[in-house]
């Protein structure tokens, strides 16, 4: 490891030791709850840049693993401890991942993208029928001894542990075959990789993540239902938040996520009929005027500072 990828971690360590102390400092608990929305975004983005990044494969079945997260909470977070909870919560992200990912992946481009927006509606359509006709309650009250400030915590090192495997990942034979996946994946399989194989490996890897993020925040509503644990907008804002901060960088989800969960913040206390229109308006924004996402736009200025091409 060189001096300076020594310095970079060090620096990220003194950053999340400082993330985790500002809760002692804030005296307003909606700014706990505000930064516990970041974090949210932050490790549901990352997440998905850890599949979707170096693939290139848009994914919309983020709100699948996360509402499967919260359900295992509201089913099992009464009877169990905590930790067995997130256990089980990354368990079965972990297996629905690998039945979806063994059975789809050969799919790609657009195919991918409607089958993942799918997913999400029939993980949804299926819980809703197992609560109207087996358990003859549709919505379910969440009674767990966990506080924001553990939530935020525990959001913290969530995203710690995400950043740390892209990272580790990034460096790697198969962060490489990734890469070449996204680039081209006929040429990376006329060169040998194994692409099913590496695609499935972080297809799981990412959904578990989402599904555990999903079981730590049930808690913070108290009472949930199949259309708060699978509302689609969670899908479409992690993918614009990856998008705007740029999915190939490290760093560059947590750069979409900030500034949009403050935007989304405000618009939807003070346009709250006209949100969705808002979130398409932002969505056409992006695309279209940040197409590299904002690491992108900094590694070009930085680029043009210094006088390279």
């Amino acid at each position: 490891m060189s001096r300076k990828e020594i310095l970079a971690w060090a620096a990220g360590a003194c950053v999340l030791l400082g993330l985790a102390l500002l809760p002692r400092w804030l005296e307003d608990d909606y700014y706990l709850s505000l930064l516990i929305s970041i974090l949210m975004y932050c490790v549901l983005a990352t997440s998905w840049a850890l599949f979707s990044g170096p693939t290139r494969y848009v994914s919309l079945a983020t709100v699948a693993f996360f509402g499967l997260g919260a359900y295992v909470t509201a089913v099992f977070g009464e009877q169990l401890p905590w930790a067995a909870v997130l256990a089980i919560a990354a368990g079965a992200g972990l297996a629905v991942a690998l039945v979806v990912g063994l059975s789809t992946l050969r799919l790609s481009g657009v195919y991918f993208v409607i089958f993942s927006f799918g997913l999400a509606e029939l993980v949804k359509q299926l819980v809703t029928w197992w609560e109207v006709n087996v358990t003859k309650d549709l919505g379910r009250y969440v009674f767990v001894d966990i506080t924001q400030l553990d939530i935020y915590w525990q959001l913290l090192a969530l995203l710690a542990l995400v950043l740390g495997l892209r990272a580790l990942i990034h460096r790697s034979r198969l962060g490489l075959a990734l890469r070449v996946i996204g680039e081209d994946e006929t040429v990376a399989k006329h060169v040998g990789i194994n692409t099913t194989h590496a695609k499935v490996l972080l297809f799981t890897a990412s959904a578990v993540f989402m599904t555990v993020t999903g079981a730590i925040m049930a808690p913070r509503w108290t009472y949930i239902d199949p259309s708060i644990a699978f509302a689609p907008v969670i899908s479409f804002q992690t993918l614009i938040m990856a998008l705007l901060g740029g999915a190939g960088a490290l760093l560059g989800p947590v750069l979409g996520a900030v500034p949009l969960v403050l935007l989304f913040e405000y618009l939807g206390a003070h346009f709250p009929n006209h949100f969705s229109i808002l979130l398409g308006l932002v969505f056409i924004v992006i695309v279209y005027f940040v197409p590299q996402g904002l690491s992108g736009w900094i590694t070009r200025f930085s680029r043009r500072k210094k006088g390279l091409p």
